[in-house]
């Protein structure tokens, strides 16, 4: 008996124990659980948190449905504020309360009005300036290398701005995928804590902006995709264009290329051949002139395409092109003359008259439109301009209108210069003469045999009567004496040079000579008796050269 009591005790004690397992294991299962679910809803709170975040800031579209929906809430309060508004005004008889509440109503309304005011634009379709795709621009056309640069710059805005267009897309994309994020993190906050309304509210705020921006997804996605297609398709037809024009140019410029090397090879060799500068300086201008007319001529039938439809043009415009560029075309024809007649050169010596005006110097270039002259220290310069070394542009028009002397036309390249000099009347003036002569004909007798073969040359050109190039002498009756007035050949470009070697030699001659006074203006008063002395008879020059 005693046994069995004992049997039944441990059977109970041992019952009980399990019992107590059990419940601690469950005890420990549940926290272990607790402990794991606050875990899961932390991760979750922390996702939302940084879904929330990403959400806000610098997020175009929400900002867009933030304001939009805050319409959206405001018209809602208006149609409240409304029905509240007409039941208390259809009330014959308010208390004082109702009138209180009727005065606050409409001050209510009248605030809630500004505020829709402000948010007008998101009234209908706020997402619609959004969703239209930047503006393409007029396609240019590539019909010349210049062109080809304006097609790239189009090409790169088309790029800019289609970049920006899909960034848009991609962005309202990445906020939809966040959004369905939310949701999801949302429903399973909701499945530990079912009736926390936090939660409720933000779900079904997330799920309105999921059914907001859904359409406005697809919208988006066909008008990108349009949009996309229609680039493509101009970017193809515009490298296909900027292809063409780059080939086109490749051939022009191999064509000019082979120009400007023949028009070198022949300017190389006319210059390794040919030592007269003259010829070498006609032939280089008729040589750049022709290239650049092949120039002209490749260009225009390169790039323009109805050429008939430019002549057209050219004729009814002419009229007025020859009145209001008529000193342009006079030049053009000046030019021509010039060439074609070849009454000047590049490197003859000058004299160009313009009103009061004188201009002496070298040719140094002769161009379509102007002569450019290089002024010298000439007897014009001396004794008018007292200005030398001047480059003077001269239109070749002034061929027709103005004075224009040559002072080596057809090969001379001598001048006639003279020396004035005043002797009184009792000097020696045959002597003086002489001594005149003498000196002149000494130092030019170089220039005087070379105008004497030159114009010998000459003579079949023009008909030439006086061909006499010895110096010569003249002498004259002035006021205050005798004037001698020698006259010799000298070198048209170095003039002067020898006028102040003869002038010095012919002084120092008659300042040696006692019978001969050098004159200038002077009185004399004679008083009671005549003090002149006899004038001794002499041959006069014009004896001596007959």
């Amino acid at each position: 008996m005693r046994k069995k009591f004992l049997f039944i005790v441990l059977l109970l004690s041992t019952f009980a124990l399990a019992q107590t397992e059990v419940e601690t294991n469950n005890t420990t299962a549940l926290e272990s659980n607790h402990t794991t679910s606050v875990r899961i809803d932390q991760k979750l709170l922390l996702e939302k948190e940084t879904l929330d975040k990403a959400l806000k800031e610098n997020n175009i579209w929400s900002k867009i449905y933030s304001n939009y929906h805050t319409y959206n809430e405001l018209k809602k309060q208006e149609g409240i504020l409304d029905t509240r508004i007409y039941q208390l005004e259809r009330k014959r008889k308010r208390s004082k309360t109702e009138e209180v509440a009727l005065e606050n109503a409409k001050n209510d309304k009248s605030i809630l009005k500004g505020k829709l005011q402000l948010l007008q634009e998101y009234e209908k379709n706020p997402f619609k300036k959004f969703l239209t795709p930047p503006a393409i621009e007029e396609v240019p056309s590539v019909g010349n290398p210049f062109a080809v640069i304006s097609a790239l710059s189009y090409q790169e805005k088309l790029n800019s701005d289609h970049k920006e267009y899909d960034e848009r897309y991609q962005s309202i994309q990445n906020v939809m995928k966040k959004l369905k994020e939310k949701r999801a993190i949302l429903q399973k906050l909701l499945l530990d804590d079912p009736k926390n309304k936090k939660y409720s509210s933000e779900l079904k705020d997330t799920q309105e902006q999921i059914k907001t921006f859904a359409p406005v997804i697809e919208i988006f996605k066909t008008t990108e995709n349009v949009y996309t297609k229609k680039i493509d398709e101009i970017k193809l037809n515009l490298q296909s264009d900027i292809k063409r024009e780059v080939q086109k140019a490749m051939v022009i410029g191999g064509i000019i290329l082979f120009f400007i090397i023949f028009i070198l090879l022949v300017k190389y060799l006319v210059r390794r051949y040919m030592s007269d500068n003259d010829r070498f300086y006609t032939i280089n201008k008729a040589l750049n002139i022709t290239f650049f007319t092949l120039l002209l001529l490749t260009l225009l039938f390169a790039y323009i395409e109805n050429v008939s439809y430019l002549v057209t043009i050219l004729g009814f415009a002419s009229a007025g092109i020859a009145i209001a560029m008529k000193d342009w075309f006079m030049s053009l024809m000046g030019w021509f003359v010039i060439v074609i007649g070849g009454a000047v050169h590049v490197g003859d010596r000058v004299k160009f008259v313009r009103g009061n005006v004188e201009y002496v110097g070298d040719i140094v270039d002769i161009s379509l439109l102007r002569m450019t002259i290089q002024e010298d220290i000439t007897l014009t310069t001396y004794m008018h301009n007292r200005r030398a070394g001047r480059i003077i542009f001269v239109p070749n028009n002034f061929i027709f209108t103005d004075m224009v002397a040559n002072y080596s036309h057809a090969g001379l390249k001598t001048v006639w210069d003279g020396i004035d000099l005043m002797i009184t009347f009792d000097s020696n003036v045959s002597k003086a003469s002489s001594i005149a002569k003498e000196i002149t004909k000494k130092y030019s007798k170089g220039y005087t045999d070379i105008t004497r073969k030159q114009l010998n040359k000459l003579r079949s050109q023009y008909s030439m009567k006086n061909t006499n190039v010895e110096p010569r002498i003249y002498t004259f009756i002035e006021p205050y004496g005798i004037k001698i007035s020698a006259w010799y050949h000298t070198n048209a470009y170095a003039t002067l040079t020898l006028r102040s070697t003869i002038s010095i030699e012919i002084i120092e001659r008659i300042q040696a000579e006692d019978d001969i006074t050098l004159a200038f203006p002077t009185q004399s008063i004679y008083v009671d008796k005549d003090v002149r002395k006899p004038i001794a008879q002499a041959p006069t020059l014009f004896d001596e050269e007959a």
